[in-house]
Formats: C-alpha cells, sequence, structure tokens
C-alpha cells in the first residue's frame, strides 16, 4: 500500500495522526506532496515505520533547515519520479497549474501525485491525478490522506 499525503503545515498533532496511520496500515511508502514546513517536523516523521518520499512545496522557505533535518528520512527536491510495482509516479507540489496539467497530459506517468490547493481530488483516466487533500485541516477543515492499491491504483481516502 501507498500513503500519499500533502501539506501538513506544521501541525504536530495531525502529523502524529498520519503517521500512525501509516504504521497501523500495510503501508509500505509514504509520499508527502510538499509544505512540510519546518525542519522540526522531522521528529514526528522520524516515527514512520515505511519509506518516507517527498517533495518541497511552495511554504517550504528553509530548504537547507529541512533537508538537513530529513536527511535520515529522506532527501526532498521540487520534482520526484518514481516507479512502484511498475507504475512510473510523478510528485510535485503543484503551485504552477500548467505545469501540473503538461504532467499529466504527457503520457509518461501513471499517476501524478500532487498537492498545494489544500483539496482532495481524484481524478484521470490516461494518468491518475491525486491531491489528497491536507493533512493539516487549516484551510478545508478536513484532514485527509490517500490510500493507493500499487496492484491496481484503487483509492481509498482517510479523514484521519
Amino acid at each position: 500500500m501507498i500513503g500519499i499525503m500533502s501539506d501538513s503545515h506544521d501541525n504536530i498533532p495531525a502529523i502524529r495522526k498520519a503517521v500512525e496511520t501509516f504504521n497501523s496500515m500495510d503501508v509500505d511508502l509514504v509520499i508527502h506532496a510538499g509544505d512540510l514546513i519546518s525542519p522540526f517536523t522531522a521528529n514526528e516523521f522520524k516515527n514512520l515505520e515505511p519509506e518516507m518520499v517527498a517533495v518541497f512545496g511552495n511554504n517550504d522557505g528553509e530548504r537547507e533547515g529541512l533537508k538537513k533535518a530529513y536527511s535520515e528520512i529522506c532527501l526532498i527536491e521540487d520534482f520526484k519520479e518514481i516507479s512502484v510495482e511498475g507504475w512510473k509516479f510523478s510528485i510535485i507540489h503543484g503551485t504552477n497549474p500548467q505545469i501540473v496539467d503538461a504532467l499529466a497530459k504527457c503520457g509518461k506517468y501513471d499517476v501524478l501525485i500532487r498537492g498545494h490547493t489544500h483539496e482532495l481530488e481524484i481524478k484521470g483516466s490516461e494518468t491518475l491525478i491525486i491531491n489528497p487533500g491536507e493533512v493539516c485541516g487549516y484551510v478545508s477543515g478536513k484532514q485527509t490522506v490517500v490510500l493507493v492499491d500499487p496492484d491496481d491504483l484503487n483509492c481509498e481516502v482517510i479523514n484521519l
């Protein structure tokens, strides 16, 4: 199982709930689509049992501090390409809708993971686009993550 999250924005209780959720389920990989915000959040993500992949978000201003704090957890970059069980994933925070659209339409990826809007969205036919909403709950009032089955890309929304 793949856990997808985004926009945790320093909400430590919400991050803790997400980590506990992923640890309690059959999750092998967690993807964070940006806006971790502060280096101190790494203290919570160190409790994550699955492997973690993360990209920077537009509010991740202290990049060097984040890279250092997360160095034992994952390497944070602006964009990632990964393969999971034969599926090709692109991961970007998604501040530029034209880039998100181009990645979705280029035909190179099976799944596009994005964040930024704080709005839960799962759509697409050629390329599955997943925005897990927000872990922090600050904008929508909902704290959500998404589980993806790597066998068939079926998605399940989890309310934290």
